[in-house]
This record gives C-alpha cells, structure tokens and sequence, in this order.
C-alpha cells in the first residue's frame, strides 16, 4: 500500500534537493496551491498529477512511490532518459 505522506516527503525531498519552490511547481503545472499538503494528508491524486510532477522534478514515478531509492531509474548510465 502506498502512503501519501511518504510519498509527499519524497515530493518535497526532491524539490529541496533541485532548489525548486513548492509553488512555483504547483503554478508550472497548473495544480492547486495545497495540492502537496492535501495529499500529505490522505487525499488521492490522480496518476497524471503524479506523473507530471515526476516529469517536472525529472525522477521516475516509482522513486515518488517508494518502489526505489533512485529517483533516476529511468536514465542509462549516460544520463539519457531512456523513456523520450
């Protein structure tokens, strides 16, 4: 079972780590201000959402899931997005 809380931490971990503001993200993506707190605190979002976000902090969906501890699983050893 996936826990939104985690799942927020790891948002926010990767934010902190590509300096990148919480609000700006959410205004690049068209996403609600609180999208994040929201779902740090129960609420679902959709696949996209989360995909998008995955996109934007460039990390594999999985990392934000917690299905891996490397957020570049979907590049090759080259750093080459083996996905576009």
């Amino acid at each position: 079972m996936y826990i939104t809380q985690n799942i927020a931490k790891r948002i926010k971990s990767q934010l902190k780590y590509k300096k990148i503001n919480t609000k700006t993200m959410l205004a690049d993506l068209n996403m609600g201000i609180n999208a994040i707190s929201e779902f740090a605190k129960g609420k679902e979002m959709s696949c996209i959402s989360l995909a998008k976000i995955a996109d934007y902090l460039d990390c594999s969906t999985d990392y934000l899931l917690g299905r891996t501890d490397n957020p570049e699983i979907n590049r090759n050893e080259k750093g080459i997005d083996i996905l576009k």
